[in-house]
């Protein structure tokens, strides 16, 4: 007696689901460099003596630079499931409290960089105490922390721009460079490398990380989630607050809101990131190409002559899509 073993026969719609799910998790993990990659070769074609040159991609790099640092410190409050939208306020108070520390009180600059770090990271304890210990959400502390201190920047400046008498040595930090290369591009870099380690190679960022995925269960194995909160929060108040100082020292000035627009860049290109390499996780490289991404887009539209207001388009659309791309590849995770 013989037996016959009859094929499987897959149902053609379940077929195309499958075939679907992959092809959103593709999108999902390499979606956001494949924006990336078309922009460059669109605008290489375009504009190739201006766009594909070393000079304009270190060009890029500079641009990038302090977008970067703030949304990399952006990405850990981001991780732990919190916002944070006094990061633009606290960057514009940082260049104030620096050249005014320097203008009327004598401070060198490395004495006032440690001064504004020492304030970012404490206003980032003030955010996190009141949405922890408080329990008000993060939305809504964050919001009224970051008018807290759009009212103290302008009790110091009285609503003018503070200038340094002798700018020069601290212009010097953002126009000097090293091989060719200039030196805010070297802190991105520096601070990025910092911040992977800090956020995959250690117990606290491994705490980070278990907070945003799941608190209770996080709590339940002993992760103190509050105090894991708290400190994201003050990392990511202290990178902004790094940089306000490196803004002001473009000018040698500051004004009361010129780190404000640096709050809509920060969640564009962090968003974005989250679609990158990951299923709609925020991660320190993802945020890296996330702020490379609009940079490119900038330098792009200005590159071809667009009118200014398609930045804005562009960093909008580019919100809207990372956070879709990245809530569609989180479902798609979760439903494997």
């Amino acid at each position: 007696m013989t037996s016959t073993i009859e094929p499987t026969v897959i149902p053609p719609s379940e077929t195309t689901a499958t075939r679907s799910g992959r092809s959103m998790r593709w999108l999902g993990r390499y979606g956001a460099l494949l924006v990336l990659g078309i922009l460059v070769v669109v605008t290489s074609i375009l504009e190739p003596n201006t766009f594909a040159t070393t000079s304009n991609l270190v060009n890029i790099l500079n641009q990038s630079a302090l977008a970067a640092i703030i949304a990399m410190g952006l990405t850990f409050a981001l991780v732990t499931g919190e916002f944070d939208l006094s990061i633009g306020n606290v960057a514009s108070l940082s260049g104030v409290v620096a050249c005014t520390v320097m203008l009327k009180a004598g401070f060198s600059i490395p004495l006032a960089l440690v001064t504004v770090l020492v304030m970012g990271f404490g206003l980032g304890l003030v955010n996190g105490f009141v949405v922890t210990y408080l329990n008000v959400q993060a939305l809504v502390a964050t919001l009224g922390v970051g008018t807290v201190v759009i009212g103290i920047n302008y009790a110091i400046s009285d609503g003018s721009p503070i200038s340094l008498e002798n700018p020069d040595a601290f212009i010097n930090l953002s126009f000097n460079r090293f091989l060719g290369v200039p030196y805010p591009v070297f802190v991105m870099l520096g601070l990025g490398v910092f911040l992977w380690l800090l956020l995959n190679r250690t117990v606290l960022g491994q705490s980070m990380q278990a907070v945003g995925g799941n608190p209770v269960a996080a709590e339940l194995s002993g992760i103190r989630v509050d105090r894991i909160r708290v400190i994201a929060f003050a990392v990511c108040s202290a990178c902004a607050a790094l940089t306000g100082f490196l803004l002001a020292s473009r000018t040698g000035s500051a004004a009361v809101a010129a780190g404000d627009s640096y709050l809509l860049s920060a969640f564009a290109a962090a968003f974005f990131g989250s679609a990158v390499l990951r299923d709609g996780q925020f991660h320190i490289i993802g945020t890296i190409v996330g702020v490379i991404t609009v940079s490119v887009g900038f330098n792009s539209i200005a590159l071809i002559g667009l009118e200014t207001y398609y930045q804005y388009l562009f960093q909008g659309m580019l919100l809207i899509l990372g956070v879709g791309v990245g809530s569609l590849a989180r479902r798609r995770a979760a439903a494997a």
